[in-house]
């Protein structure tokens, strides 16, 4: 089978996919994508399902060596990666061939970036998934984050239809010189924190610390307390906020474990999880509280781009410039014709 080789592995490169929050009732946790947006559209561009697997990578990407001809798309963090020594851009389907090396390097903008490949990553499902779980040592490639010399499986795609016409939008990264703005809803603790409480945290600033990983996300600023000493484990949500004994809050994140005792004092609206995902250690943040309703309509929305961008490129399929399938594309332009 066709490989990638890897030369480079990057910092803390993993296979992921959408997870396996199904199984999450047995005690695993969700795991998958950080950012799912990003993942998807990646998938999108090459032709995926939403469910294959990518390479997710932190702040600096793999360095690798193609070893058959297919397509990759670059989604989520901006980086400044090249295709044998040329520059490419991110959210565009972009064809390799056998020899070919492309080195990502470090993120210039944002946190977490996914590298989609035409057909996924062969590698096995493991509860219905194959993304990896670093501290269970599940899933992925051998469970573990990928190293120099690892092969990933994939397979050969000479062509694909609509191929001038894969490129999405650049999605909104934060910037670390200004706070950006986070919406969330109240948390099933919200009435449990005192209003005082409850004021500071829509009106402070938290800053994003170092100890920030994919199991959580914390935040440094004012301090908070919870008049619930002690309360039943209950089931967590990706961008949960908990507030443990010390005050400061928590964001819960894709490798989260699957209960949690601790105080949710608000839940992040799935519409700004990416944009929070995105943010490093040191970016500044502020919540925003939003009803469920404005939150459900966001998210309509966003959803609704996605599905835009399919139909657009699927409608492009007979559209000019054809592309790399244009021979074809020409003989079926002329079937419809007749």
């Amino acid at each position: 089978m066709p490989m990638i080789n890897v030369i480079e592995p990057g910092l803390q490169t993993t296979v992921q996919d959408l997870g396996r929050p199904m199984h999450q009732i047995n005690g695993f946790p969700a795991s998958g994508a950080m950012d799912q947006q990003a993942l998807q559209v990646g998938n999108l561009l090459v032709g995926n399902s939403p469910y294959a697997a990518a390479l997710e990578f932190s702040l600096t990407g793999p360095t690798l060596r193609f070893m058959a001809t297919t397509f990759i798309a670059l989604t989520g963090a901006e980086f400044h990666a090249q295709l044998n020594d040329q520059p490419v851009k991110g959210y565009r389907c972009l064809q390799v061939h056998t020899g070919d090396v492309l080195k990502i390097g470090p993120a210039v903008k944002g946190r977490i970036g996914y590298l989609a490949v035409a057909g996924g990553l062969h590698l096995p499902l493991v509860l219905d998934s194959r993304s990896t779980t670093l501290r269970l040592k599940l899933g992925g490639l051998n469970g573990r984050a990928l190293l120099s010399g690892d092969r990933l499986p994939i397979e050969a795609k000479p062509t694909l239809v609509s191929y001038y016409h894969r490129h999405a939008p650049l999605p909104e990264l934060p910037d670390l010189e200004q706070p950006i703005k986070i919406r969330v809803l109240k948390g099933p603790q919200w009435d449990k924190f005192a209003e005082e409480d409850q004021q500071r945290f829509l009106s402070g600033t938290y800053t994003v610390t170092n100890q920030s990983d994919r199991m959580g996300y914390r935040l440094k600023g004012d301090v908070m307390e919870t008049k619930q000493e002690s309360m039943l484990s209950s089931a967590t949500v990706m961008g949960g906020i908990q507030v443990p004994a010390n005050g400061e809050p928590i964001v819960l994140m894709a490798d989260r474990q699957t209960t949690g005792g601790y105080p949710l004092l608000a839940v992040v609206a799935t519409v700004d999880l990416a944009k929070l995902v995105q943010c490093r250690p040191k970016q500044r943040i502020e919540f925003e509280l939003i009803e469920l309703d404005a939150a459900q309509e966001l998210l309509r929305q966003q959803q609704a781009a996605l599905k835009e961008l399919h139909r657009r490129i699927k409608k492009a399929r007979y559209q000019m410039p054809y592309g790399i399938t244009r021979e074809a594309s020409q003989r079926i332009q002329r079937l419809f014709k007749e």
